[in-house]
């Protein structure tokens, strides 16, 4: 079949032409001979050809003529590398035209001479028009001859092809039409144009640069430019290597393209005609022997079709980085360096022979596109599943690795086959998906919030799920300073640990309720400007009508949030949010570009990556370790290195298991790993109550529901062997340390009193029940710890009611002689007393003085209880 012309390979039809155009053509034939041959003269005897007043007359029509030509830089492709080692490995390449333009030297002798045989036999004697060539077109075309000829030299040709790469060098469709148009309309002005150039051209350049110049420009068919593309595109060879009738075959297809190129089988004999033609030329004009010639004759057209692939699905067929590289074409869309919009920047980047150096490290990418693959399918019936995990260098954003489970095709007929263009790992701007709900992952922004506040990990809260009051919540943010005046339920999926606990039971336990009690003694409003510092956002933008200036990338506000996001946010948010606490406070945007060069081997300015301190270091250090106790005692342990690399890390699952998470880090690389849904169940859409599914109905935690917890580990081994890591630095001194507080009085207050004295000095209390005392009955005894007692801020306090049948043991009994000390006890409602000698002897009540008392003076015991008085007994 017959390609299909496109604006980097157009290629102009004769049309018919009338009576009126014959005399037209014969007319204007004639001037343009005259001319030519007037300007040729010019160009070699300036003097003689000018001093006759007609060819002065004839002359000035050039003076408004352009007659200096400067050849651009030619469209060529863009490379992308990644790193492999100390190597640069290319992963694709992209390109509008494919060429490689090469030296004088690497193209056979055999492409130049027959290049010059068939389209310019005295190309090396004339000035860049030929006046005997124009002459000879004027008659054959004249004629109608069905061996028409045309009067441009291969200099005169060669600047045609300028003007036409000019044009296709425009980014706008319709400028880009109309350029073409020009360069190629069939006018005596476009061709009086072309002289000129040509003349100028020829006093600028050598031949072997025209000629040069010219094999490097000139189309081949299709997006094959250039002589080095099309050996390698025809013949699977190089332009240097190519062999007489290889070469002679070649220069066929410069004539008309759709009509001799090699790749349309339907094309091959008019092929070899055209070639059989050219190689009689070249034996004409002594280029090669008869032998020569005979055996190229001979010798059957055999094309070996190699196509140049180009485009993100080269990148995932070889390295599973088809996403990845479509990621990097999407940054060098948003960056206004390369063009005003997205469509420009795109356009010169396909022309512009760059080589994009890329962070992508293939070792590690090996690494996370076996670890996912291998732990989720591309298709699962009943869930649209899916998995992503991405790896950025602490420090900097590099991208190291960035993998899914379904590879990468904008292919329509390859979607149902599991792949897709869909970029699990980044923003919807980027080629991504709207995101995932983050679940528990975000209380890693609570505890920084927490640390920065100058609270403790060590800091006991209370636990439990219960009924949360909005008012509550501080939120200087929103108007009347709290969050609202309803309540909601904070339920922990822990249900085996409960009560009051220290922050960093917390966090490891993943507990909700004890991180609302941590929200309830911050602002809510700091903790979510907490992840604007740390560059977390939602992946796509949110519109709720419901909620104003909610048109935004910003995360929901919601106090349930602090403990479980259900902002749906990309891996590639989370890793860099991460890096950030493993390295130093430091927080840096994502790049997918090292360096970028031109075909000059210059380096090309681009956009890089940008960091800030999102926290100090001293509270990213308190972050991590409580995320590294996580690891050691909670419920991340598959989170721990096997080389002994310190690592922190937060798990994160929503409800019902729609999504699943490990996030963490090494000093050195963060990584994020998600399973789940990816969207709707696709066997059930507009079912209600069928949109996602538990991940635990597929293989439960030996399936999907810990995939990521498989997951993570295996990209990091890889990350730690390659890259290592230290500790996490100090934390603050205030980070460790727990906060000491006195139990306030509450003796003798009601319970409902004392409970709300103990809440605002910020500890927790229970209900101890009733004990014997001497406050009256229902009023509070006494405490545990007791009143007084430097005690762990947040600790619990357990309060105890009087059951009033209880007396304080009087004080100065001792010295009192026993009936004195009784009469004392029984006054004080004392009912059992007794009396007993501290040594040998009989007891004399009225004379005996009291030694001790048990129990001691000042001890509460019931009233019944017996009191003893040891006397010295005469």
């Amino acid at each position: 079949m017959t390609p299909k012309a496109t604006k980097s390979s157009r290629v102009p039809t004769a049309k018919p032409r009338s009576a009126g155009g014959v005399l037209g053509g014969i007319l204007g034939a004639v001037a343009m001979s005259a001319i030519a041959g007037i300007l040729v003269t010019a160009a070699v005897t300036p003097v003689v050809a000018l001093s006759g007043a007609a060819a002065t007359s004839a002359v000035s029509i050039f003076e408004n003529l352009p007659s200096n030509l400067k050849p651009g830089a030619l469209a060529q492709p863009s490379t992308l590398w990644a790193k492999q080692g100390d190597k640069n490995v290319k992963i694709t390449e992209f390109y509008e035209q494919d060429r490689i333009p090469v030296g004088w030297d690497d193209i056979s002798p055999y492409v130049k001479d027959a290049l010059v045989a068939i389209e310019d036999p005295r190309f090396y004697t004339h000035g860049g028009v030929d006046a005997l060539a124009a002459s000879r077109a004027v008659v054959q075309n004249v004629a109608g001859s069905s061996g028409r000829s045309g009067a441009s030299t291969i200099t005169m040709q060669y600047v045609r092809n300028v003007l036409v790469q000019e044009s296709t060098a425009i980014p706008d469709p319709e400028e880009q039409d109309a350029a073409y148009e020009l360069a190629m309309q069939e006018s005596m002005d476009r061709k009086l144009k072309e002289m000129k150039l040509a003349i100028g051209v020829e006093k600028k350049f050598t031949k072997d640069e025209i000629l040069t110049g010219y094999l490097n420009i000139t189309l081949f068919g299709r997006q094959v430019y250039g002589i080095e593309s099309a050996a390698h595109f025809f013949f699977n060879t190089t332009a240097k290597d190519l062999t007489l009738p290889q070469a002679a075959s070649l220069i066929a297809i410069v004539n008309r393209p759709t009509a001799y190129q090699l790749d349309i089988e339907e094309n091959i004999p008019a092929n070899k005609e055209r070639r059989d033609l050219i190689l009689r030329q070249m034996l004409a004009h002594g280029k090669i022997t008869q032998a020569q010639h005979d055996e190229a004759v001979a010798t059957p057209v055999e094309p070996v079709i190699t196509q140049r692939v180009q485009g993100c699905a080269v990148a995932e067929q070889t390295y599973g980085l088809g996403h990845f590289c479509d990621y990097v074409q999407n940054q060098i869309k948003k960056d206004e360096q390369f063009g005003a919009d997205a469509e420009t920047r795109d356009f010169n980047m396909r022309r512009g022979g760059l080589d994009i150096y890329t962070t992508v490290d293939l070792d590690l990418q090996k690494a996370a596109t076996d670890a996912v693959r291998g732990n989720v399918p591309q298709v699962m019936e009943g869930i649209d599943v899916g998995g992503a995990t991405v790896s950025t260098e602490v420090g900097t954003g590099r991208v190291l690795a960035m993998a899914q489970n379904r590879p990468y095709s904008n292919d329509e007929a390859l979607m149902s086959q599991g792949y897709t263009s869909i970029n699990y790992n980044t923003d919807q701007s980027d080629g991504g998906s709207s995101g995932f709900q983050v679940g528990s992952t975000f209380k890693a922004v609570t505890l920084a919030e927490w640390i920065r506040t100058g609270h403790s990990v060590r800091d006991v809260v209370n636990a439990s799920g219960r009924t949360i009051q909005e008012s509550s919540i501080r939120a200087s943010c929103v108007d009347g300073g709290v969050y609202g005046y309803g309540s909601w339920e904070a339920n922990n999926d822990n249900l085996g640990v409960r009560g009051n606990q220290s922050v960093l039971t917390v966090i490891g336990q993943s507990l909700n309720g004890g991180v609302i009690s941590m929200q309830q003694q911050m602002d809510l409003c700091d903790t979510f400007d907490m992840a604007d510092r740390l560059l977390m956002h939602r992946a796509s933008k949110m519109t709720n009508t419901d909620l104003p200036n909610y048109d935004t990338y910003n995360l929901t506000r919601n106090p349930s949030n602090v403990y479980g996001g259900t902002d749906e946010m990309a891996p590639i948010t989370m890793a860099t949010a991460f890096g950030a606490f493993a390295g130093k406070g430091k927080v840096c945007t994502p790049v997918a570009i090292d360096s970028i060069t031109g075909p000059d081997g210059e380096p090309v300015p681009f956009k890089k990556g940008e960091c800030s301190e999102a926290l100090s270091p001293e509270v990213a250090a308190g972050v991590a370790y409580a995320l590294e106790y996580t690891i050691s005692n909670g419920i991340a342990r598959h989170a721990a290195s096997a080389f002994g690399t310190p690592h922190l890390a937060k798990t994160g699952t929503t409800d019902s298991y729609i999504d699943n998470w490990t996030v963490g880090a090494s000093s050195k690389v963060a990584t994020a790993t998600w399973v789940g849904n990816v969207g709707p169940n696709p066997q059930c859409l507009g079912q209600v109550g069928c949109e996602r599914v538990d991940t635990r109905n597929f293989g439960g935690y030996q399936g999907l529901t810990a995939a990521d917890s498989r997951i993570w580990p295996a990209v990091m081994y890889v990350a730690d062997e390659k890259y290592g890591g230290e500790g996490f630095g100090d934390p603050a001194e205030t980070a460790l340390k727990q906060t000491m507080v006195n139990v306030p009085d509450v003796r003798g207050k009601s319970f409902d009193e004392a409970a709300s004295i103990i809440t605002n000095a910020r500890f927790a209390y229970r209900d101890g029940g009733e004990v014997d005392s001497s406050v009256p009955k229902g009023m509070i005894a006494r405490t545990d710890p007791g009143i007084g007692a430097a005690t762990g801020l947040g600790a619990e306090i357990t309060l105890y009611r009087s059951r009033g049948n209880a007396g304080a043991v009087p004080g100065g009994l001792g010295g009192m002689t026993a009936n004195e000390a009784e009469s004392a006890l029984k006054s004080a409602g004392f009912t059992s007393v007794s009396v007993t000698c501290a040594a040998d002897g009989k007891v004399d009540k009225g004379k005996d003085k009291v030694k001790s008392v048990s129990p001691a003076a000042g001890e509460e015991i019931r009233l019944n209880e017996r009191v003893t008085l040891s006397v010295n007994c005469s």
